[in-house]
């Protein structure tokens, strides 16, 4: 097994002992994103759904280093410190992907890190191994 590790500057730096991503094969992993602003490290805003398009940015920036796009994305997997967000989720989701849309999770966790709201990691599935 071959492991390539991800990294971009158009998203967040690890701010732990992760990698953005890991590409096994066709198959890339992506560490959870959560609304930082990559060229500062401070969060987007307090605002929930300025929230949530930073988090689709960082992601997009880090499918696109591993040479996908978010649409090749698999599985996503949403944690929200108030679940009462899911409707602002489901149309910042739609923004970002066309159908079909990748397999979803959606769970309520007590914190995040920093204090944010949000935080996506998932699955995405590359074309081929180029």
């Amino acid at each position: 097994m071959s492991k390539v590790i991800i990294a971009t500057e158009r998203a967040p730096a690890a701010i732990g002992t992760y990698s953005q991503a890991v590409k096994v094969g066709t198959t890339v992993y992506l560490s959870g994103q959560i609304p930082l602003v990559p060229s500062t490290m401070e969060m987007v805003s307090e605002n929930f759904r300025e929230q949530a398009e930073q988090v689709f940015e960082n992601l997009t920036a880090v499918c696109e280093a591993a040479g996908g796009e978010l649409q090749d994305m698999v599985k996503v997997n949403i944690f929200l410190t108030d679940l009462g967000q899911f409707a602002v989720v489901n149309e910042v989701m739609a923004k970002h992907f066309k159908t079909p849309y990748p397999a979803r999770a959606a769970i309520q966790v007590s914190a995040l890190p920093k204090g944010a709201q949000i935080e996506i990691d998932g699955v995405m599935e590359l074309p081929s191994t180029n």
